[in-house]
This record gives structure tokens, sequence and C-alpha cells, in this order.
């Protein structure tokens, strides 16, 4: 009897069993890499399913386009766009679930422009913008530093006008909505126009006395031509950067400059006055040695008046030896014999001998000269021009072998080899050992310019 109620309870329960299928459930979440969003992009799939056994991805527009993997893992997308992602996850039991999703892949920023200059960069400067930016979907935003306009928001922006000198900015900023990049150059203006000129007078015009030739020395700014006019000057005009001019008439001369470049021009002006030709030459505080002053290359006892200096035994070679005309001889310390002596004597009287020396006459003493000349320190110093020197018979016959001692002021005249007449006045003597040397001013008519 118990067997038989077993048998009934087992089919019972046996009749009433249903096989319960399992569910597909869960989702899939996609995520960028580094966080870009900009191609190339790669999109990480994270797959949270449960129940499915068999999986179908399709992933519109990436690489790899299809997977049969639970986890694709890193999909590569290399174009810009909206792309599907779907996903069919099934099993055995016949469960079934579909999942679509979209990602969005956005153009990469490859920001770049060139600003073209129109014309020169003198002010106003003018500047084509050209933007070389590849993409779509992307927003512009222009600055322009000190520029009209300050700022435009577009693709391509107006010419930019630059009026102020100096270095301007021009900065793109690029965005695809999520991301922006900004990208700057710089534009530099020239400084403002500015007409400006120097002049040197040439060495043998640094008196101004007629005729003067003048050096102009162009300090102009952001200029490219320049248009000289010249008073009564020779020449009369130039459109040279750095011309030479000579005035030949006593009187005011006027020079203009005219300095322009393709945007504008400006004028500058300068006068410079000529004077009387005086025929004189004045040489103030003229040191020269004694022996040992010249030879210990300490005080030069030589002197030339074309170039106006004093030379000293080892400033003197091949080249300026022939333009020294005036020799100092000072035997001692206590200036007790001095006289001035030719060049061409120097070797006479303990100076080595000068190459292709110069013949100069000299009166050291007029009162022992037997030639009636009477030249006083008050006629030197008011002479200005040359007419007193004129009148002067200075000869080898008048010269002699005069000498001098400490005593000054006193006045020597003389001639060169060129025929030019002067006077020396000794103001001072100093006595300084090796050292000692005379202090002089001369006045000589002038070589011809």
């Amino acid at each position: 009897m118990k067997k038989v109620l077993l048998f009934l309870l087992f089919i019972v329960i046996t009749s009433c069993y249903k096989e319960t299928a399992i569910a597909v459930e869960g989702d899939f979440s996609t995520s960028y890499v580094n966080a870009k969003e900009s191609v190339p992009v790669i999109i990480k799939i994270d797959n949270m399913i449960t129940g499915a056994d068999h999986y179908e991805w399709t992933f519109e527009g990436g690489s790899p386009s299809t997977s049969n993997l639970k986890n694709p893992g890193e999909i590569l997308y290399d174009k810009q766009g909206t792309y599907s992602i779907k996903l069919i996850a099934s099993n055995a039991d016949g469960e079934r679930k579909e999942i679509s999703k979209t990602v969005l892949i956005r153009d990469g920023i490859y920001i770049d422009f060139s600003p073209e200059i129109v014309t020169s960069n003198y002010s106003p400067v003018e500047v084509i913008v050209n933007n070389k930016t590849l993409g779509e979907g992307l927003t512009f935003k222009w600055d322009f530093q000190d520029g009209l306009p300050a700022n435009f928001t577009g693709k391509t922006p107006p010419n930019v006008v630059f009026t102020t000198p100096g270095d301007h900015k021009i900065t793109l900023t690029v965005s695809n909505g999520l991301e922006e990049d900004k990208l700057t150059k710089t534009i530099n203006a020239a400084p403002y126009l500015v007409s400006q000129f120097l002049y040197e007078n040439d060495f043998k015009s640094e008196d101004y006395e007629t005729p003067v030739t003048i050096q102009l020395i162009n300090k102009s700014i952001s200029a490219t031509k320049y248009k000289w006019t010249f008073q009564d000057g020779f020449p009369s005009a130039s459109n040279d950067e750095n011309p030479k001019v000579v005035f030949t008439s006593v009187g005011i001369h006027e020079i203009i400059l005219e300095a322009s470049n393709d945007k504008t021009s400006q004028i500058f002006k300068m006068s410079i006055t000529v004077k009387p030709d005086s025929n004189l030459q004045i040489l103030n505080d003229v040191k020269l040695g004694i022996n040992t002053a010249h030879n210990n290359n300490n005080i030069g006892a030589m002197f030339s008046t074309s170039t106006r200096q004093v030379y000293k035994a080892n400033e003197i070679n091949e080249q300026n030896s022939s333009l020294i005309d005036i020799v100092f001889q000072g035997l001692n310390s206590n200036l007790t014999y001095n006289k001035f002596i030719s060049p061409d004597q120097a070797n006479n009287y303990g100076f080595s001998a000068l190459k292709n020396a110069q013949s100069t006459i000299f009166i050291n003493s007029q009162n022992l000269c037997n030639c009636g000349l009477n030249f006083t320190e008050t006629q030197f110093d008011a002479m200005v021009n040359d007419t007193p020197l004129k009148s002067l018979n200075i000869s080898y016959s008048s010269a002699g072998e005069q000498q001098f001692g400490f005593t000054y002021p006193r006045i020597i005249l003389f001639k060169t080899e060129d025929g030019r007449k002067g006077a020396i006045k000794i103001k001072d003597m100093v006595k300084n050992g090796t050292s000692s040397y005379v202090l002089c001013d001369i006045k000589i008519q002038k070589q011809k310019k």
C-alpha cells in the first residue's frame, strides 16, 4: 500500500513541474579613451550583459566593424560623424536582447592661419588673414590686438588694419563644441615716419668759411625715398640717402629733406651759415715737447699744419713724415736753448731723419734776423685773416741760426715749402724735467681746398 502511495505522489509532482528559461539582462556602456572626442577616436566598450552566451556587435564606421566577443574592447573611429553601436545578445533558451546606442565623433582641431601684409608694414598696415584650419562643425573667434576691427567671429575675417607701431598679436580660437584650441601670430607695424638728418663738415671746412663741404647723415626712420634740396649748393638737389654738398657763397643756406615711404611723407629743414674766407687757419693750444720728451714718446716735438696733429717719435711713419712742416728743438729741461727747425734738417738736431721731409723757413728771433720784421704779440692776437701775413718777407737769407731762451710770450715767423706764411705764438713754457714743453697758438695761411 505504501508503494502505491509513493508512486502516485511522484506522478503528481512531475505532472506539476515546468522548466524556466534564463533571461538576458543588463546593458553596455561606451567611453572615450583619454576623454578625446575628435578624430582619431578610440571608444571603449564595457559589457554588463548577463544571461547571454552569444553576442553580435555591429560598429558603424568603426574598426573593427563587427565582433562576436563578449568584450570587444576598443573600437577606432577615424572620421567624424554620428555612428550607432548595436548589440544582439542571446542564449540557448532563445532569450534575446537588442541594444542600440550612438556615439558622436567630432572632427579634430588642426588650427592654422597666415597673416599677409598688403603693400608694406608702414602705418597704416593692412593685413589679409588666411584661415587654413581644416574641419567641419567648427567655430572661429578672432582677436586683433589694437586692430580695426578688434575682433571677429567666423571662419574668414575681413582685412585688419593696424595704425600704431609695434608688435600686434592675432589670436584665433577654434572650438568643436567640446574642446577648443588657440593659435597666436604676430604682425609688426614699423615706427611712424620721421624725416631727420645731421651733418658733418669736411675736415678743411670746420671753420665754416667758404667753400664749405658738408656730408649729410640721414637719420630718417621708416623712409624708403629721399628728396634733398640745397639752397645755393652744389649740387642743388639729390635723391641719395647720404649725399655730400658744397656751399661756395657766403650766407645762410637751407637744407631740406623730404623723406617718404609708400604711405606718407615728411619734411625736415636745417640751415647752415657760411662765413667769408679769411684764408687763415687758427690752431690753438699746440703742445710741443723738448727733444727728450719727443724721443721718449711722452710729448711730440713735430707738428703738421695739414693734419693738425702733434707727432711723437714712435708715431712717425712713411705716410705722415712728409706732412710734418714744424719741428721744435728744446735741448734741455730748463728751456734755455730752443729753436724751430726745418723738418729736412731734423737729423742734424738730435732727431731721426724724416723721409721725404719738407723744407720750412723759420725766423726764431725777429730782432736778430736783420730783416726788418717786427710782428708783435698784439698783431698776432688781432689777426682774423691772412692780410698781416701777406706782406711779411720770410726768406732763407733772413732765417739765420737764431735761437731763444726761456722768454715768452714770443712770436716765431715761418714759411712752408708750399709757400704758406704763418706765425707761432709761444704763450707758455713749462719746465717738467725730461717732459718739458712749450704751449703754442699757430696762425697760418690755408692750404687750397
